[in-house]
């Protein structure tokens, strides 16, 4: 890993990542691989998951290929120095801010969703100019080794590899000076990375998780709002980070809106025990287990199945739930949602903004007044209105956390400034110097300075 690090850094101090051409070309080639081997990546991610080609290429690929897109379109005008006013005191003179790559970087991509969180940091790296190390999740095995197939045995390692391996070597990875390092994970593990970069006063971005709220008011569109809402929760089978958590339900239409969950759920996921194209297993035997005992049977009103041996737990609805129940403790990531039905808004916006800041909170309702509301009232990473999940498919919103749920972001123009450093340059000439900054001091001076700066 010094080894990689080392010529990663030589090859970054050539000053060749710096070329927005080489950059560019680097993206059409990265691409052009993924494409001519989509059967090996579709293969891999339905060996760990069983996840279908449909569902892969939704939530994973297309997603890469769009952010690619985007970098090919953009570097050129993103890395162009940006000429901005300059004030009266620094007369005459002008001011740009120059757009510059950080370095070597490292990016540590999480399990759920193996290709997107692993790559698209990387691809906002490599075009924002640094040269990247990528640590997948070793939890998925197929879908590591197929990454580190495509990007090893066509990349140079001082400009782009994979380091595969499990916490061992993530440890020995962070033991090294990185100018920047990019975390999708879980909260206690982003403690452990943001410990490790401080020891080397190194920036980073953490993607983490947390319970994201979903509001549902008295004057929504029911089956709408039920059909958006389980899509977004079971997609992937609940292992996504903005997946709703739990419901807030008004109780003047919670009992049609349980009916209508189940009657969504029922139309597109089958409790057969199984997986299918439409759903897949849970990540691991640990997984499975823990969100086994999250299940309240005495509260289930609609799946609850599990089968031990396919790590299959079926979409599973909970009603009756309390801010106080075990499944409200913590990040369920899984597919079990919990309702909480509530009479009076404010209370339950108390009990929100009284636990960690959210990813992301989506609001189902007509009215703009309770939708402005909450939006100012309740602090959260990102979200939607009248929708879940999909703010994450316009590359325009920057994706990121907010206090316990992340720092930083990316996506689009936001992940090129992440990994990017502005560099900040006064441009003097020298044809005049002002005598106003050099002694002596007088008091006619410090009058022309004051109406000068302020």
């Amino acid at each position: 890993m010094k080894d990689i690090l080392l010529k990663q850094q030589d090859f970054f101090n050539s000053n060749k990542t710096k070329e927005t051409d080489f950059r560019i070309q680097q993206l059409k080639k990265f691409k052009r691989l993924l494409k001519e081997n989509e059967g090996l990546l579709y293969k891999a991610i339905y060996e760990d998951f069983g996840k279908s080609e449909f569902e892969t290429y939704i939530s994973e690929l297309s997603l890469l290929y769009h952010e690619i897109n985007i970098f090919v379109k953009n570097i050129k005008k993103w890395s162009k120095r940006k000429k901005v006013s300059t004030n009266l005191g620094n007369f005459p003179s002008k001011s740009y801010i120059i757009p510059e790559p950080l370095g070597n970087t490292l990016v540590i991509g999480a399990w759920n969703y193996p290709y997107q969180l692993s790559l698209i940091p990387a691809i906002s790296s490599l075009a924002a100019g640094n040269t990247v190390i990528v640590k997948p999740s070793e939890l998925p095995v197929r879908t590591s080794e197929v990454m580190a197939k495509i990007i090893n045995e066509n990349f140079p390692k001082d400009y782009f590899r994979v380091v595969e391996g499990g916490i061992k070597e993530t440890t020995e990875l962070l033991e090294h000076k990185f100018d920047k390092i990019f975390f999708t994970g879980s909260v206690p593990v982003g403690k452990i990375i943001y410990q490790a970069a401080a020891k080397h006063l190194t920036p980073v971005t953490l993607e983490l998780g947390g319970k994201n709220p979903t509001f549902v008011l008295s004057d929504c569109n029911i089956d709408i709002t039920a059909k958006r809402i389980v899509w977004a929760k079971y997609l992937n089978a609940g292992q996504t980070c903005v997946a709703p958590d739990y419901v807030l339900v008004n109780k003047s239409i919670e009992k049609e809106f349980l009916v209508a969950l189940k009657k969504e759920i029922e139309k597109y996921h089958k409790s057969n025990n199984n997986i299918n194209d439409n759903y897949l297993r849970i990540i691991n035997t640990n997984n499975y287990e823990r969100l086994s005992k999250l299940i309240d049977d005495d509260k289930v009103f609609c799946g609850g199945k599990t089968n031990k041996e396919n790590r299959f737990i079926s979409p599973t609805v909970m009603q009756d739930v309390s801010f106080e129940d075990e499944i409200m403790k913590d990040e369920i990531f899984g597919p079990i949602l919990p309702v909480i039905g509530f009479s009076n808004l404010d209370e339950v916006i108390k009990e929100v903004k009284g636990r960690p800041k959210p990813l992301a909170c989506y609001i189902y309702s007509k009215s703009k007044k309770e939708i402005n509301k909450l939006l100012k009232e309740i602090s959260f990473g990102g979200g939607a209105i009248n929708d879940s999940l999909m703010h994450l498919s316009n590359s325009k919103l920057p994706f990121g956390g907010v206090g316990f749920s992340g720092i930083g972001n990316y996506h689009g123009e936001a992940g090129f400034i992440t990994f990017s450093h502005y560099k900040s340059i006064l441009d003097k000439p020298f044809w005049f110097e002002s005598a106003l900054k050099y002694p002596p001091y007088t008091m006619r001076k410090l009058k022309i300075l004051k109406y000068l700066m302020e």
